[in-house]
């Protein structure tokens, strides 16, 4: 799939999903903006991709900023001439954990991170994003749809990110779409962050009827085609990565 010529943002671009995103958007000819706020991280992902003779920036951003957000849409814009793509994939995963030992500061970074960095990526992009019919791509999660045991704030930010991709696909047509990958549990290193007294990866991958986990290059497949010209017809769904997980 041909990206020539297209600008993509990619959050959380320091490594598993996001890093895997950016690096294949470089491979189809898109130039990469990799943003995350580990900036070590990131600009290791900008130098694999500048190592493959494709254009990239590394951005330092804390996604639940406005001022970050924003200034990482402007850094883009300023760099490339416009954005054609936001992926909005940063995340943060919870420890399994009783809904009665939540803490309140958990509730709160977990819907900042996960879903409010979304809604704040959009407001400052979707001007820049109108001008080339442009489109918006947000990581939710198969918790969204078939929730597991322990993990009530991030399956609320996870289901806030599929409804918000709706309402967003709806509001933004015909000029932007928007669509929402759902993973099923992935090899990432934040994976084992999962794993509480009712929950193991071992648990998770035994609900899988594929019988394994989603890889990163699977999730940014995905990301690739739905950012694709051959998906041009699809807007407002919540595409599942997910070996079957959500039959």
């Amino acid at each position: 799939m041909d990206s020539e010529d297209r600008v993509v943002l990619v959050t959380g671009a320091g490594s598993g999903m996001g890093k895997e995103s950016a690096r294949q958007f470089a491979t189809t000819g898109a130039a990469v903006a990799c943003v995350d706020i580990d900036q070590h991280a990131v600009t290791e992902t900008k130098r694999e991709i500048q190592s493959g003779d494709s254009d990239a920036i590394a951005i330092e951003a804390d996604v639940s900023e406005s001022a970050d957000v924003r200034e990482m849409i402007e850094r883009t814009v300023s760099a490339f001439g416009g954005l054609d793509v936001l992926h909005n994939n940063a995340g943060i995963p919870q420890r399994a954990t009783p809904v009665e030992d939540v803490s309140e500061d958990t509730w709160d970074r977990l819907v900042d991170i996960n879903l409010k960095s979304a809604f704040l990526g959009t407001k400052y992009a979707v001007s820049h994003l109108r001008e080339r019919n442009g489109v918006i791509l947000n990581t939710a999660s198969t918790a969204a749809i078939r929730p597991r045991t322990g993990l009530s704030a991030y399956v609320a930010s996870k289901g806030g990110m599929v409804a918000l991709t709706k309402q967003l696909a709806k509001e933004l047509a015909p000029d932007v779409r928007v669509n929402a990958i759902c993973p099923v549990a992935t090899e990432t290193p934040m994976l084992e962050e999962f794993s509480g007294e009712d929950l193991r990866v071992s648990d998770m991958e035994s609900t899988i009827p594929m019988e394994q986990l989603a890889t990163p290059e699977d999730v940014a497949a995905a990301a690739v085609f739905l950012a694709s010209d051959e998906a041009d017809m699809i807007t407002g769904t919540a595409l599942e990565v997910d070996g079957g997980r959500d039959i």
